[in-house]
């Protein structure tokens, strides 16, 4: 007698459980399901590299994605630097360049930009980071920036010889000068960058 009122349920469970499967559920990538993605990301700055990305790692998508733990879409492409051709690969988040890991063609990795604010240094600097939270004056620390980031200054951080930090802020100076201490004091991190070569 017990067994009937079972099989009546069964066909109600079965149908409860195609019901639930046709309903539409939230969009979820597979790395939000990862606990180490529950509190932020997982990558960080050190004088070695970003996460598991060296000056030992060669200068391919394959090894880039894994050094990144694969958190974004890589996008590769070629640029010029001092009159030499660079390969570069863009980790993208959407639409938004997250990091820019370059080399030598067919050599490994000797530079990585930082622009994502998930991503701190191991001295716990990130993007917005205020000038005045790590320096008292640019002397012997800074230089005007390069290339793209001519309107910024770079500095070398603090116990580092691989990695330093752009800052970005208002400056109503003469463009070939360092803007004043007094006015860099408000200026914040926009980029973290780490160099294979010493700084």
């Amino acid at each position: 007698m017990t067994i009937r009122p079972l099989l009546l349920a069964l066909p109600l469970m079965l149908t409860g459980c195609s019901t639930m499967a046709n309903m539409h559920m939230p969009q979820m990538s597979w790395s939000s399901l990862n606990p180490i993605n529950w509190f932020g990301s997982s990558l960080e700055v050190t004088d070695e590299g970003v996460g598991k990305v060296t000056a030992s790692t060669p200068l391919n998508e394959t090894a880039v994605n894994d050094g990144l733990n694969g958190d974004y879409r890589l996008m590769s492409g070629m640029s010029m630097s001092n009159g030499k051709m660079r390969s570069l690969y863009q980790a993208m988040d959407g639409k938004t360049v997250k990091l820019t890991v370059s080399g030598e063609p067919k050599g490994n990795v000797d530079r990585i930009v930082v622009s994502d604010p998930d991503v701190k240094s191991q001295w716990g600097v990130k993007i917005g980071t205020p000038f005045s939270d790590l320096y008292t004056k640019a002397f012997d620390a800074c230089q005007k920036g390069q290339g793209d980031d001519a309107q910024n200054v770079e500095c070398k951080a603090p116990n580092s010889q691989h990695v330093s930090y752009i800052f970005s802020g208002a400056w109503d100076g003469p463009d070939e000068l360092m803007p004043s201490d007094d006015s860099l004091k408000n200026w914040k991190v926009s980029k973290i960058v780490w160099h294979a070569a010493n700084n």
